[in-house]
């Protein structure tokens, strides 16, 4: 079970609920960024389950620019200096192929912590000639929704996948996963991991509130509600997982 987080608190939340694995993001509501350092060096601290590290400059598309890449790489190397047990990242060419060139010389910094082709895989043009690509590069993970708005639309593709894999790469269903529906997606897909977010809102600690002002976009997430990886729902989705695996 890895659970994505982008605070010290959902990572120790994630890790009371018997989350086998963290991803670390940034920015959740842009699908997850690159945290920061010092993020990862607390949650290192705090936490003792394996922190795979989101390496992802911005929001958007999976297309990098030459610059975007060497930051990457910097991300890269800064992640393993400060404790990575794992690297999370994905890039695609401009039309929705694996970007082979730029995922062997990331993998290359990446080396030897193990790597995830994150989401990203969701765009590709033809995901069954993707796994290949991704199992030839070396990849150990693949986390998708199989293509579709979320891992249950998408169960059907990931069952195929992970047929497909046959051992050589783990698919990670992954996208909108609950209590509610862990069941369906692990049985429909016959995967042994999974990924979500688990997570509830916590209002904020503040007593004085303006009411006038948002600090991002209009479509920003509240100023005064926190989302935070719940422990209850973490260990019910364990729970569910173990019964079934």
């Amino acid at each position: 079970m890895e659970v994505c987080v982008d605070s010290v608190e959902s990572a120790v939340n994630a890790e009371r609920g018997g989350a086998g694995r963290i991803e670390l993001c940034a920015g959740l509501v842009e699908g997850g960024t690159t945290p920061s350092m010092g993020l990862l060096q607390v949650v290192k601290q705090c936490v003792r389950v394996p922190v795979f590290v989101m390496i992802r400059p911005r929001g958007g598309d999976f297309l990098y620019s030459d610059r975007e890449v060497e930051v990457m790489k910097a991300d890269i190397r800064l992640a393993k200096l400060h404790g990575a047990d794992g690297l999370v990242f994905g890039a695609l060419t401009e039309d929705g192929r694996i970007d082979t060139e730029l995922c062997t010389a990331l993998l290359a910094v990446c080396r030897p912590l193990p790597v995830t082709f994150h989401r990203a895989f969701d765009m590709v043009h033809d995901p069954v000639v993707s796994l290949e690509t991704l199992i030839s590069l070396g990849f150990e993970r693949v986390l998708t929704s199989g293509c579709d708005s979320s891992a249950l639309e998408g169960l059907s593709l990931i069952k195929r996948l992970a047929e497909q894999a046959k051992g050589r790469i783990v698919v990670v269903p992954g996208g909108g996963i609950t209590e509610r529906n862990l069941q369906r997606i692990l049985e429909g897909s016959t995967a042994s991991e999974f990924h979500c977010s688990a997570r509830s809102a916590r209002d904020s600690g503040m007593k004085f509130r303006n009411p006038n002002v948002a600090m991002g976009a209009s479509f920003s997430a509240p100023e005064y509600s926190i989302k935070v990886a719940d422990v209850a729902k973490v260990r019910t989705l364990n729970a569910i997982a173990k019964n079934i695996l």
